[in-house]
């Protein structure tokens, strides 16, 4: 199963951006999850048949975030729980 493992960049810790990811991959059947890391980005795994528009959603991120950038991998990985925020 082709799981996406991304680090977003940016103004993304405080200003709600893990709920903005969390909503997006329940509306749209995405397993997997999401943290904040010490250095001040997002770490994200993802998995489901929707992962291109789940992840033009992390790029646009959320009300009053500011994503610089999002590098990201696909990888083929076991599969994930329901999505959630670590």
């Amino acid at each position: 199963m082709k799981t996406l493992h991304a680090f977003v960049s940016g103004h993304v810790q405080g200003v709600s951006f893990r709920w903005h990811v969390r909503r997006w991959a329940h509306h749209l059947g995405i397993q997997g999850w999401v943290r904040n890391l010490d250095d001040g980005r997002v770490e994200l795994q993802a998995q489901g048949e929707r992962l291109e528009e789940f992840l033009q959603h992390v790029r646009r991120g959320s009300e009053g975030s500011r994503v610089s950038s999002v590098q990201e991998a696909w990888l083929d990985g076991l599969p994930l729980g329901p999505f959630e925020i670590l």
